[in-house]
């Protein structure tokens, strides 16, 4: 499945509470995430969820942009997002629309796996190649997904 392009939350579904880009110097949070399902059962509820949980990023306080990699005949789910700050992220992780999906699918996941780190304001937005990279790296949290990262 191809991957949903960087999308940024300029458009008029935005939320107009949304605070403005950092200035330059200013850095900001990036995060990728990995989920693999323990089963292709999940895998169209998991699709559903995940486009419904996209949207709700892109109107949230503080998010810069987000991107969605899906390769459902592997049950792998990639997430990668930027925040203006870590508070910010952290605010998303506990909105209902992140509580409802991770409620519904964690215990659906075989493995999770998150990355974050700083990235200056003024940066193109993160790559793939980059985020894969820092999950390889990142361990692993089996069986379980988290309902507050941080």
């Amino acid at each position: 499945m191809p991957t949903f392009p960087w999308t940024t939350p300029h458009s008029p579904t935005a939320s107009p509470n949304r605070p403005p880009e950092p200035a330059g110097g200013a850095t900001t949070q990036t995060m990728a995430s990995r989920f693999i399902l323990r089963s292709r059962w999940q895998t169209v509820a998991m699709l559903r969820q995940s486009l419904a949980v996209r949207r709700a990023l892109l109107t949230t306080p503080g998010a810069l942009g987000v991107s969605l990699v899906a390769r459902p005949l592997r049950r792998e789910y990639y997430t990668l997002s930027r925040w203006t700050d870590r508070d910010a992220l952290n605010a998303f992780v506990r909105s209902d629309a992140h509580v409802a999906a991770m409620r519904r699918f964690g215990p659906a996941m075989a493995d999770a796996r998150f990355a974050f780190w700083p990235t200056a304001a003024e940066a193109d937005a993160p790559s793939w190649e980059d985020a894969f990279a820092r999950l390889a790296d990142a361990p692993s949290r089996p069986h379980q997904a988290p309902t507050r990262i941080g």
